[in-house]
């Protein structure tokens, strides 16, 4: 596939983009990298994702989940195959943390398998017990709670 040229526009993700996000999360759930998302789930909680277009494509999804009071998580961060390493989740991401930012927490985290990734957009690796909010609302029903290998990174925003 030739560079695409054109530029990815970030937006709030409406009840319109369900079934995209639905296969798009899918697709990540299915290799065992990202916990699969019902359509009911999407539906419930559609004002915390954000999507990235090519056109009228959606190319790339994330969503901002709150932990606490000082707290959210990147979650559901995927992009299309074909559009990886030209800087959509990079956009997605500040679009994230400017959305933690709008709402005044001053943390934000990830659990991820791409270390490297976040540490280019800022984040740093943590131990992961450090988020008791985390264990305590997610992992707790997580399928590798007892052998988890995803690596916590976290971004302090000022």
């Amino acid at each position: 596939m030739e560079a695409k040229a054109i530029e990815a526009v970030c937006r709030r993700a409406t009840e319109d983009d369900i079934d995209t996000l639905a296969e798009l999360i899918a697709g990540y759930a299915a290799k065992g990298i990202m916990l699969p998302r019902s359509r009911e789930t999407l539906k419930r909680q559609i004002d915390t994702f954000v999507v990235a277009e090519i056109g009228d494509e959606i190319v790339g999804c994330g969503s901002l989940t709150r932990l606490g009071t000082d707290l959210v998580e990147v979650r559901s961060l995927g992009i299309s195959e074909g559009y990886k390493g030209l800087g959509i989740g990079s956009k997605l991401v500040d679009q994230l943390i400017y959305e933690a930012k709008r709402q005044g927490i001053p943390k934000i985290m990830a659990l991820t398998y791409e270390v490297r990734f976040f540490e280019k957009n800022g984040f740093a690796v943590v131990n992961k017990e450090i988020f008791p909010e985390k264990v305590w609302t997610d992992c707790v029903n997580c399928p590798k709670q007892h052998a988890c290998d995803e690596i916590a990174v976290l971004k302090m925003l000022n």
